[in-house]
């Protein structure tokens, strides 16, 4: 194994159930994640993220394949791996009876190093505005999910593998949690991170990995990824659409799938804004909304070379 790789998966499959009606949920991964990146790990919901992450932790075992992280054998070394390792999961179970300090303290004693380990929580829930005095029974599901990430990084692990970490949280505590992602690989640490969201991925990844349907379709540099200058665009006219303006935005070589809706128009578009704002200034804009592509709608412009180069 490569002395930069983290993680090295190859040939990683596994099947769930068995004969005509398995399911492949992961098929024939291989990918390397190198010591000191965020590598964001992306696909929509049933793609094979989580089933991913539970192989390597080994939670699950694979049907065909292998991998390793530090290199070490993720089956027969896992306790070791453990030790070494952070880890949210996509769902997270606490004891509801609990409060946040008490687990963090348990947690602690089972690492080895109580003290030590209850100081950086203390710092960690600080920064995240987290208060640990609570039972978990009393916490909103934000703060469920801020006590997971104190358990994943108080013991200042080599490896964070995260699932979703960011769901439910505020956008000011993704804030904090982008900076605490990027002063951990400053310390030349790595992390895992699985996510649906296109925005935290662009925000602090280094690489980008695409999964879709149980295989990695794409690795890339996030620059390379979400370089594809197209929206979604909704506007709305206080009256009607003005006659002849979806044929006049059809012509336009930027835009493409335009559709209407009473008042509202909707459309695909690519580069400058200029030449839209032009031919809708025909009538009187009430609201004009721009959205992102979705991780799919990126995929499969990233393929079709429907990006600009």
């Amino acid at each position: 194994m490569a002395s930069d790789s983290v993680i090295e998966i190859s040939g990683l499959s596994k099947t769930y159930g068995s004969g005509d009606k398995g399911t492949l949920a992961l098929n024939r991964l291989d990918l390397r994640v190198n010591r000191g990146e965020i590598f964001g790990y992306l696909g929509p919901n049933g793609a094979g993220k989580t089933t991913t992450i539970r192989l390597l932790l080994d939670l699950i075992r694979p049907s065909a394949g292998s991998a390793r992280i530090f290199g070490l054998d993720i089956r027969n070394d896992s306790v070791e791996i453990h030790r070494r390792i952070g880890f949210l999961p996509g769902e997270l179970t606490l004891w509801e009876g609990r409060t946040g300090r008490q687990i963090i303290d348990y947690v602690g004693s089972v690492r080895g190093d109580a003290k030590g380990i209850a100081k950086h929580a203390d710092e960690l829930a600080e920064r995240l505005n987290l208060d640990t005095s609570k039972r978990v029974r009393d916490l909103s599901s934000g703060n469920k999910r801020k006590l997971g990430l104190v358990i994943a990084m108080m013991h200042s692990p080599e490896l964070l593998i995260l699932d979703e970490p960011t769901g439910g949280l505020d956008p000011l505590v993704q804030q904090t949690f982008h900076e605490m992602m990027d002063e951990y690989r400053d310390k030349g640490k790595t992390v895992f991170l699985s996510s649906h969201v296109l925005s935290e991925v662009q925000a602090i990844c280094d690489r980008v990995g695409i999964l879709r349907d149980g295989e990695l379709k794409a690795v890339e540099s996030v620059e390379k990824i979400t370089n594809v200058e197209f929206h979604w665009v909704d506007v709305t006219f206080r009256d009607a659409i003005p006659a002849g303006l979806p044929q006049q935005l059809e012509a336009l070589p930027s835009i493409t799938d335009v559709s209407t809706n009473g008042a509202r128009i909707r459309m695909r578009m690519l580069g400058d804004f200029d030449p839209l704002l032009r031919a809708i200034s025909s009538g009187y804009v009430e609201t004009l909304h721009v959205e992102e592509p979705s991780l799919e709608e990126i995929f499969l412009a990233f393929y079709s070379g429907d990006k600009e180069s």
